[in-house]
C-alpha cells in the first residue's frame, strides 16, 4: 500500500492526476451525450424513412442507401453545394484580402485606429439572425434602402431577394460585410507580434513599404492566413442562421439554399428525419475530411 501511495505522489506532478480524475469524466459524459450519441443516431436514422413522430421501430421503414441516393441526385442539393462553394470562394478571394488590407491599415496603435477596428468589428458582434433580418429590410423593394433608392430615381420597385439571379448574391455581400472584421482582428494580432526591430532593420537596409508588407509582414503571418482560410471553409459548410431570415424557404425557386438550410428545410420542416439525417451524415463526412486533410497537409507546414 505504501508503495502504491508513493508511486501516486511521485507521478502526481502538480496534481495532474487528481485534476484528470475530477474533471475528465464529466467532460467525457457531456461530450458523449451531446456529440457522440447524436452523431451515431443520425447515422442510424439515415437508413430509414422516418418522420420522427413515434418510435423508429413502429413507423420507420428500412431504406438502405436510398436516402443518400435521393440526396445526391436532388437538383436542389446540387444548388446548395454550389452556393456553399460560392461562399468559400467569395470568402477566400474577396473577404480575406479585404480583411488583410484593413488590418495593414489599422494595425498600429492609436485612438483613430482603435476606432476603426471597433467599427469594422461591430458587424461580427451581431447575431447572424439579427444581421439577416436587418439586411432583409435593407433589400426590401418597398420600404428598405433599395426601395428608397428606386423611388428617388423614379424607377420601378426592385426586390433583389426575390430575384433568382441576385438573391444569393445579396447573401454573399452580407457575408463579406459581417465576417471580414473577424478575420481582420486575427491578422492584426499576427501583425502586432512581428518584432519592431526587424521592421526597423528592413527600413535601414532600404526596403520600401511595399517590400516590407509583401516580403516581411505577410509571410510572417501566414499561420494566421491559413487559420482564416480554415475558419472560412468550415463556416461556409455550416452556414445557416443568416440565410433563413433573408431567404425563407430557400429563396426564389429554392435557389438560395446552403447545405445546412437544405437539411433544415427538407429534413426538419418537412418532417423527413431519415432524409435529413442522411444529409447531416454527408455534411459531417465532408467537414471531417476537410478538417483532417487541412490539418495534415496545410497547417502542418507551420511546424516544419
Amino acid at each position: 500500500m505504501s508503495s502504491i501511495r508513493s508511486w501516486f505522489y511521485r507521478n502526481n506532478q502538480g496534481g495532474r492526476i487528481t485534476t484528470l480524475l475530477l474533471f475528465l469524466p464529466p467532460a467525457l459524459t457531456i461530450f458523449t451525450l451531446f456529440v457522440v450519441l447524436p452523431l451515431g443516431e443520425a447515422g442510424y436514422y439515415g437508413f430509414f424513412k422516418w418522420k420522427g413522430l413515434s418510435a423508429i421501430s413502429e413507423s420507420g421503414k428500412w431504406m438502405g442507401f436510398e436516402n443518400y441516393s435521393r440526396v445526391l441526385g436532388h437538383s436542389v442539393f446540387h444548388s446548395a453545394i454550389w452556393n456553399t462553394i460560392k461562399i468559400i470562394l467569395v470568402s477566400i478571394l474577396i473577404q480575406l484580402p479585404l480583411a488583410m488590407a484593413m488590418a495593414l491599415l489599422v494595425a498600429s496603435t492609436g485612438a483613430l485606429n482603435n476606432f476603426f477596428r471597433l467599427v469594422f468589428f461591430m458587424p461580427f458582434i451581431l447575431a447572424d439572425v439579427v444581421a439577416g433580418l436587418i439586411w432583409r429590410y435593407i433589400f426590401d423593394g418597398d420600404y428598405g434602402l433599395v426601395g428608397q433608392f428606386t423611388t428617388l430615381f423614379g424607377m420601378d420597385p426592385y426586390y433583389p431577394l426575390a430575384d433568382k439571379t441576385w438573391a444569393f448574391n445579396s447573401v454573399l455581400m452580407v457575408v463579406v460585410w459581417k465576417y471580414f472584421g473577424y478575420h481582420m482582428m486575427i491578422y492584426i494580432a499576427g501583425l502586432q507580434g512581428i518584432s519592431k526591430d526587424l521592421l526597423e532593420a528592413a527600413k535601414i537596409d532600404g526596403a520600401n513599404n511595399w517590400q516590407i508588407t509583401f516580403r516581411i509582414k505577410i509571410p510572417l503571418i501566414m499561420h494566421a492566413v491559413k487559420l482564416s482560410v480554415f475558419f472560412s471553409v468550415i463556416g461556409a459548410l455550416q452556414f445557416f442562421e443568416m440565410v433563413i431570415p433573408m431567404l425563407p424557404g430557400g429563396g426564389p425557386s429554392s435557389s438560395g439554399h446552403t447545405i445546412v438550410t437544405y437539411l433544415y428545410t427538407y429534413g426538419i420542416v418537412r418532417m423527413k428525419v431519415g432524409f435529413g439525417s442522411s444529409v447531416g451524415v454527408i455534411l459531417f463526412i465532408v467537414c471531417m475530411a476537410f478538417a483532417f486533410s487541412y490539418q495534415r497537409y496545410v497547417m502542418k507546414m507551420n511546424n516544419d
